[in-house]
Protein backbone atom coordinates (compact mmCIF):
# COMPACT_ATOMS: atom_id res chain seq x y z
CA UNK A 1 0.00 0.00 0.00
CA UNK A 2 1.62 3.53 -0.95
CA UNK A 3 1.28 6.42 1.56
CA UNK A 4 1.51 10.09 0.30
CA UNK A 5 1.90 13.20 1.55
CA UNK A 6 -0.49 15.51 -0.33
CA UNK A 7 -0.44 19.09 1.00
CA UNK A 8 2.57 20.52 2.27
CA UNK A 9 1.83 24.17 4.33
CA UNK A 10 4.01 26.48 5.89
CA UNK A 11 3.72 29.59 8.13
CA UNK A 12 6.10 32.27 8.94
CA UNK A 13 5.71 34.66 12.08
CA UNK A 14 4.72 38.06 10.43
CA UNK A 15 8.24 40.47 11.91
CA UNK A 16 10.48 39.49 9.12
CA UNK A 17 14.44 41.19 9.54
CA UNK A 18 16.82 41.08 7.30
CA UNK A 19 20.00 39.36 8.54
CA UNK A 20 22.42 42.65 7.76
CA UNK A 21 20.14 44.69 10.31
CA UNK A 22 20.01 41.76 12.92
CA UNK A 23 24.09 41.82 12.13
CA UNK A 24 24.05 45.07 13.20
CA UNK A 25 22.16 44.49 16.32
CA UNK A 26 24.16 41.55 16.99
CA UNK A 27 27.58 43.70 17.34
CA UNK A 28 25.96 46.44 19.62
CA UNK A 29 25.38 43.18 21.61
CA UNK A 30 28.93 41.99 21.57
CA UNK A 31 32.00 43.81 23.86
CA UNK A 32 34.70 41.89 23.15
CA UNK A 33 36.80 42.93 19.56
CA UNK A 34 37.56 39.14 18.50
CA UNK A 35 33.88 38.25 19.36
CA UNK A 36 32.70 40.95 16.78
CA UNK A 37 35.13 40.04 13.90
CA UNK A 38 33.44 36.87 14.58
CA UNK A 39 29.89 38.40 14.54
CA UNK A 40 30.75 39.97 11.06
CA UNK A 41 32.17 36.88 9.36
CA UNK A 42 29.02 34.45 10.33
CA UNK A 43 25.89 36.99 9.13
CA UNK A 44 28.72 38.36 6.17
CA UNK A 45 28.96 34.09 5.24
CA UNK A 46 25.72 33.13 6.10
CA UNK A 47 23.99 32.23 3.09
CA UNK A 48 21.22 34.11 4.69
CA UNK A 49 19.25 37.24 3.91
CA UNK A 50 16.24 37.31 6.01
CA UNK A 51 14.61 35.50 9.24
CA UNK A 52 11.65 35.92 10.97
CA UNK A 53 10.84 35.85 14.90
CA UNK A 54 7.87 36.04 17.17
CA UNK A 55 10.17 38.81 18.89
CA UNK A 56 9.20 42.29 18.57
CA UNK A 57 12.19 44.90 17.23
CA UNK A 58 14.76 42.06 17.52
CA UNK A 59 15.61 41.93 21.18
CA UNK A 60 14.55 45.17 22.30
CA UNK A 61 12.23 44.81 25.21
CA UNK A 62 13.66 41.37 24.86
CA UNK A 63 17.01 42.03 26.30
CA UNK A 64 16.83 44.81 28.71
CA UNK A 65 20.11 47.47 29.17
CA UNK A 66 21.02 47.63 33.10
CA UNK A 67 22.75 49.97 34.97
CA UNK A 68 26.02 48.46 34.57
CA UNK A 69 25.93 48.18 30.62
CA UNK A 70 25.11 44.74 30.57
CA UNK A 71 21.22 43.40 29.47
CA UNK A 72 19.15 41.10 31.67
CA UNK A 73 17.94 38.22 29.71
CA UNK A 74 14.55 36.87 30.07
CA UNK A 75 14.49 33.17 32.34
CA UNK A 76 13.50 30.03 30.78
CA UNK A 77 10.03 30.74 32.10
CA UNK A 78 9.71 33.95 30.73
CA UNK A 79 10.99 31.96 26.92
CA UNK A 80 8.25 29.81 27.48
CA UNK A 81 5.46 31.92 28.04
CA UNK A 82 6.32 33.66 24.84
CA UNK A 83 6.71 29.92 23.29
CA UNK A 84 3.39 28.81 24.88
CA UNK A 85 1.11 32.17 23.44
CA UNK A 86 2.88 32.30 19.73
CA UNK A 87 3.02 28.63 19.62
CA UNK A 88 -0.68 28.06 19.96
CA UNK A 89 -1.83 30.88 17.52
CA UNK A 90 0.86 29.81 14.91
CA UNK A 91 0.22 26.40 15.21
CA UNK A 92 -3.83 26.92 14.17
CA UNK A 93 -2.97 29.31 11.98
CA UNK A 94 -1.40 27.04 10.11
CA UNK A 95 -3.84 23.85 10.83
CA UNK A 96 -6.77 26.30 8.91
CA UNK A 97 -4.64 26.80 6.07
CA UNK A 98 -3.41 23.30 5.62
CA UNK A 99 -7.23 22.41 6.13
CA UNK A 100 -8.02 25.23 3.46
CA UNK A 101 -5.42 23.99 0.80
CA UNK A 102 -6.99 20.33 1.06
CA UNK A 103 -10.92 20.27 0.73
CA UNK A 104 -10.76 16.65 -0.16
CA UNK A 105 -9.97 15.68 3.77
CA UNK A 106 -12.69 16.72 5.58
CA UNK A 107 -11.71 18.08 9.97
CA UNK A 108 -13.26 14.95 10.85
CA UNK A 109 -11.62 11.88 9.07
CA UNK A 110 -8.21 13.18 10.57
CA UNK A 111 -7.80 10.54 12.96
CA UNK A 112 -4.47 11.13 13.80
CA UNK A 113 -1.91 14.73 15.20
CA UNK A 114 1.53 14.38 15.49
CA UNK A 115 3.38 17.56 16.56
CA UNK A 116 7.30 17.83 16.42
CA UNK A 117 8.64 20.67 18.51
CA UNK A 118 12.31 21.44 20.57
CA UNK A 119 12.09 24.99 21.06
CA UNK A 120 9.01 24.98 24.11
CA UNK A 121 6.64 23.08 26.43
CA UNK A 122 3.12 23.37 27.35
CA UNK A 123 0.35 21.37 27.87
CA UNK A 124 -2.35 20.77 26.64
CA UNK A 125 -0.33 21.56 23.72
CA UNK A 126 -0.20 22.06 20.08
CA UNK A 127 -2.11 19.03 19.70
CA UNK A 128 -4.68 19.44 21.60
CA UNK A 129 -5.67 23.28 20.33
CA UNK A 130 -4.91 21.53 17.21
CA UNK A 131 -8.14 19.23 17.79
CA UNK A 132 -10.30 22.07 19.05
CA UNK A 133 -10.04 24.45 16.75
CA UNK A 134 -9.97 22.62 13.66
CA UNK A 135 -13.07 20.70 14.99
CA UNK A 136 -11.93 17.73 14.79
CA UNK A 137 -13.17 14.87 16.07
CA UNK A 138 -12.90 13.82 20.17
CA UNK A 139 -11.06 10.98 19.73
CA UNK A 140 -8.37 11.89 17.73
CA UNK A 141 -5.23 10.47 18.38
CA UNK A 142 -2.32 12.33 19.90
CA UNK A 143 1.33 12.49 19.65
CA UNK A 144 4.14 14.97 20.46
CA UNK A 145 7.86 14.38 19.44
CA UNK A 146 10.03 16.69 21.70
CA UNK A 147 13.53 17.60 22.20
CA UNK A 148 14.28 15.85 18.94
CA UNK A 149 15.82 19.00 16.97
CA UNK A 150 16.20 19.33 13.15
CA UNK A 151 15.40 16.11 11.79
CA UNK A 152 12.31 15.65 13.94
CA UNK A 153 9.73 15.25 10.73
CA UNK A 154 11.26 12.36 9.61
CA UNK A 155 10.25 10.31 12.70
CA UNK A 156 6.74 11.91 12.75
CA UNK A 157 6.53 11.19 9.48
CA UNK A 158 7.52 7.64 9.67
CA UNK A 159 5.29 7.31 12.29
CA UNK A 160 2.23 8.44 10.07
CA UNK A 161 2.87 6.17 7.28
CA UNK A 162 3.14 3.47 9.64
CA UNK A 163 -0.25 4.25 11.30
CA UNK A 164 -1.65 4.14 7.46
CA UNK A 165 -0.47 1.14 6.70
CA UNK A 166 -1.86 -0.21 9.86
CA UNK A 167 -5.30 1.23 8.79
CA UNK A 168 -6.08 2.44 5.33
CA UNK A 169 -8.42 4.76 6.59
CA UNK A 170 -6.05 6.61 8.59
CA UNK A 171 -5.55 10.21 7.79
CA UNK A 172 -2.20 11.81 9.72
CA UNK A 173 -2.18 15.53 10.70
CA UNK A 174 1.81 16.53 11.26
CA UNK A 175 3.01 19.62 11.83
CA UNK A 176 6.21 20.91 13.11
CA UNK A 177 6.90 24.36 15.07
CA UNK A 178 9.68 26.43 16.12
CA UNK A 179 10.33 29.24 17.81
CA UNK A 180 13.66 29.16 17.96
CA UNK A 181 14.22 32.77 18.37
CA UNK A 182 13.00 32.86 21.65
CA UNK A 183 16.37 31.03 22.97
CA UNK A 184 18.51 34.02 21.91
CA UNK A 185 20.67 35.20 24.09
CA UNK A 186 23.70 37.52 24.77
CA UNK A 187 27.22 35.32 26.07
CA UNK A 188 30.92 35.29 24.72
CA UNK A 189 30.19 31.55 23.24
CA UNK A 190 31.45 30.65 20.50
CA UNK A 191 28.58 28.43 19.96
CA UNK A 192 25.99 30.62 21.02
CA UNK A 193 27.01 33.41 18.80
CA UNK A 194 26.64 30.81 15.72
CA UNK A 195 23.61 29.74 16.64
CA UNK A 196 22.54 33.34 17.26
CA UNK A 197 23.50 33.72 13.32
CA UNK A 198 21.69 30.96 12.21
CA UNK A 199 18.08 30.24 13.99
CA UNK A 200 14.51 31.74 13.35
CA UNK A 201 11.00 30.50 13.83
CA UNK A 202 8.17 28.88 11.34
CA UNK A 203 6.29 25.85 10.92
CA UNK A 204 5.44 23.71 8.52
CA UNK A 205 2.48 21.12 8.32
CA UNK A 206 1.38 18.03 5.89
CA UNK A 207 -1.79 15.52 5.48
CA UNK A 208 -0.33 12.30 5.38
CA UNK A 209 -3.18 9.05 4.08
CA UNK A 210 -3.37 6.31 2.05
CA UNK A 211 -5.68 7.71 -0.36
CA UNK A 212 -5.01 8.06 -4.58
CA UNK A 213 -3.67 11.80 -4.53
CA UNK A 214 -6.16 14.08 -6.79
CA UNK A 215 -4.56 15.39 -10.00
CA UNK A 216 -2.90 18.69 -10.57
CA UNK A 217 -1.64 18.63 -6.81
CA UNK A 218 2.07 18.22 -5.85
CA UNK A 219 2.31 15.51 -4.21
CA UNK A 220 4.82 13.11 -2.88
CA UNK A 221 4.92 9.31 -2.04
CA UNK A 222 6.77 8.10 0.95
CA UNK A 223 9.41 4.89 -0.37
CA UNK A 224 11.31 4.68 2.54
CA UNK A 225 13.39 5.94 5.88
CA UNK A 226 16.18 5.16 7.14
CA UNK A 227 18.22 6.81 10.25
CA UNK A 228 21.95 6.54 10.87
CA UNK A 229 24.21 8.11 13.85
CA UNK A 230 27.94 9.67 13.59
CA UNK A 231 28.69 8.98 17.09
CA UNK A 232 32.45 11.21 16.55
CA UNK A 233 29.91 14.03 16.52
CA UNK A 234 28.11 13.19 19.94
CA UNK A 235 29.25 16.34 21.40
CA UNK A 236 29.48 18.38 18.65
CA UNK A 237 25.68 19.35 18.46
CA UNK A 238 23.65 19.02 21.57
CA UNK A 239 20.66 20.76 22.94
CA UNK A 240 20.06 21.20 27.10
CA UNK A 241 17.59 23.11 29.17
CA UNK A 242 19.28 26.14 30.69
CA UNK A 243 18.27 29.25 33.09
CA UNK A 244 18.72 31.65 30.13
CA UNK A 245 16.86 29.66 27.61
CA UNK A 246 17.67 26.33 26.37
CA UNK A 247 21.73 26.30 25.71
CA UNK A 248 22.92 25.06 22.18
CA UNK A 249 26.39 23.31 21.57
CA UNK A 250 26.82 23.83 17.96
CA UNK A 251 30.19 23.32 17.19
CA UNK A 252 31.70 24.85 13.37
CA UNK A 253 32.81 21.59 12.95
CA UNK A 254 29.37 19.92 11.89
CA UNK A 255 29.46 20.50 8.48
CA UNK A 256 32.98 18.36 7.80
CA UNK A 257 31.66 16.17 9.91
CA UNK A 258 28.14 15.45 7.95
CA UNK A 259 30.27 16.32 4.60
CA UNK A 260 32.90 13.35 6.00
CA UNK A 261 29.72 10.84 6.60
CA UNK A 262 26.95 11.53 4.40
CA UNK A 263 28.22 9.08 1.95
CA UNK A 264 28.73 5.99 4.11
CA UNK A 265 25.28 6.80 5.90
CA UNK A 266 23.25 7.03 2.74
CA UNK A 267 24.57 3.64 1.47
CA UNK A 268 22.11 1.10 3.19
CA UNK A 269 19.00 2.93 2.55
CA UNK A 270 19.66 3.34 -1.14
CA UNK A 271 21.13 -0.26 -1.28
CA UNK A 272 17.78 -1.53 0.37
CA UNK A 273 15.85 0.42 -2.48
CA UNK A 274 18.43 -0.81 -5.38
CA UNK A 275 19.27 2.76 -5.94
CA UNK A 276 22.76 4.76 -6.31
CA UNK A 277 23.20 8.30 -5.70
CA UNK A 278 22.82 8.38 -9.83
CA UNK A 279 19.36 7.81 -9.63
CA UNK A 280 17.73 10.41 -6.99
CA UNK A 281 16.79 13.23 -9.30
CA UNK A 282 16.88 16.08 -6.78
CA UNK A 283 18.38 16.09 -2.95
CA UNK A 284 16.60 17.52 0.09
CA UNK A 285 18.88 18.76 2.54
CA UNK A 286 18.18 20.55 5.45
CA UNK A 287 19.99 23.93 5.45
CA UNK A 288 21.16 23.81 8.87
CA UNK A 289 23.94 26.15 7.53
CA UNK A 290 25.25 27.37 4.12
CA UNK A 291 28.19 25.16 5.20
CA UNK A 292 26.54 21.74 5.73
CA UNK A 293 24.47 22.43 2.35
CA UNK A 294 28.14 22.54 0.50
CA UNK A 295 29.72 19.80 2.02
CA UNK A 296 26.63 17.50 1.95
CA UNK A 297 26.47 18.57 -2.48
CA UNK A 298 30.57 18.15 -2.70
CA UNK A 299 30.64 14.90 -0.73
CA UNK A 300 27.86 13.75 -3.06
CA UNK A 301 28.54 15.27 -6.08
CA UNK A 302 25.22 16.98 -6.55
CA UNK A 303 24.49 19.77 -9.18
CA UNK A 304 23.66 22.91 -8.00
CA UNK A 305 20.17 22.69 -9.22
CA UNK A 306 19.82 19.44 -7.03
CA UNK A 307 20.53 21.63 -4.27
CA UNK A 308 18.59 24.83 -4.72
CA UNK A 309 15.67 24.21 -2.73
CA UNK A 310 18.02 23.96 0.57
CA UNK A 311 19.38 26.96 -0.09
CA UNK A 312 16.50 29.12 -1.16
CA UNK A 313 14.70 28.08 2.35
CA UNK A 314 18.18 29.30 3.90
CA UNK A 315 18.41 32.11 2.53
CA UNK A 316 14.36 33.41 2.76
CA UNK A 317 13.91 31.59 6.41
CA UNK A 318 17.15 30.73 7.97
CA UNK A 319 16.87 27.56 9.89
CA UNK A 320 13.85 26.53 11.28
CA UNK A 321 15.07 23.61 12.97
CA UNK A 322 12.05 20.96 12.28
CA UNK A 323 9.80 22.51 10.31
CA UNK A 324 12.90 23.51 7.92
CA UNK A 325 13.25 20.62 5.19
CA UNK A 326 9.11 21.05 5.02
CA UNK A 327 9.29 24.22 3.73
CA UNK A 328 12.40 22.42 1.51
CA UNK A 329 9.89 19.65 0.50
CA UNK A 330 7.67 22.57 -0.41
CA UNK A 331 10.15 24.54 -2.22
CA UNK A 332 11.56 21.61 -4.45
CA UNK A 333 7.75 20.69 -5.37
CA UNK A 334 7.64 24.13 -6.79
CA UNK A 335 10.65 23.65 -8.95
CA UNK A 336 10.37 23.11 -13.03
CA UNK A 337 9.68 19.20 -13.00
CA UNK A 338 12.22 16.85 -14.87
CA UNK A 339 9.56 14.22 -14.89
CA UNK A 340 6.47 13.21 -13.67
CA UNK A 341 7.84 10.97 -10.80
CA UNK A 342 11.00 12.00 -9.80
CA UNK A 343 12.70 10.32 -7.27
CA UNK A 344 14.27 12.66 -4.16
CA UNK A 345 16.21 12.17 -1.27
CA UNK A 346 15.72 14.02 1.84
CA UNK A 347 17.68 14.03 5.12
CA UNK A 348 18.07 16.18 7.88
CA UNK A 349 20.72 16.01 10.84
CA UNK A 350 20.71 16.57 14.63
CA UNK A 351 21.85 16.01 17.95
CA UNK A 352 23.78 13.15 18.69
CA UNK A 353 24.68 13.50 15.49
CA UNK A 354 21.50 11.83 13.83
CA UNK A 355 21.27 12.01 10.56
CA UNK A 356 17.88 10.94 9.34
CA UNK A 357 16.66 10.06 5.84
CA UNK A 358 13.62 9.47 3.25
CA UNK A 359 13.03 8.58 -0.06
CA UNK A 360 10.11 10.33 -1.42
CA UNK A 361 8.77 10.15 -4.92
CA UNK A 362 7.75 13.67 -6.12
CA UNK A 363 4.64 13.67 -8.61
CA UNK A 364 3.35 16.44 -10.50
CA UNK A 365 1.36 14.71 -13.18
CA UNK A 366 -1.82 16.72 -14.10
CA UNK A 367 -3.76 13.74 -15.12
CA UNK A 368 -4.12 9.76 -14.78
CA UNK A 369 -3.41 7.18 -11.89
CA UNK A 370 -0.55 7.72 -10.04
CA UNK A 371 1.62 4.83 -9.38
Amino acid sequence: MSVWIHHIETAVPERCYSQKEVGKQMLEWTIDERDKRLVRMLYRNSGIESRHSVIPDWGEGFFIPTEDGSYRQPSTSERNNSYTREGHKLAVDLGHKLLAAAPEFLPSEITHVITASCTGFFNPGIDYFLCQELGLAANTKRYHLGFMGCYAAFPALSMAAQFCQANPEAVVLVMCLELCSLHLQINASEDTILANSLFADGAGAVLVSGRSPQPKIGTYRIDDFDSALIPSGKDAMAWSIGDLGFDISLSSYVPKIIGAGINDLLQPLLTKNELTTQDIDRWAVHPGGKTIVDKVAKSLSLSADQVQPSRTVLQNFGNMSSATILFVLKETLSQAAISDQEKVCAMAFGPGLTVEMALLQANRATSGKLS
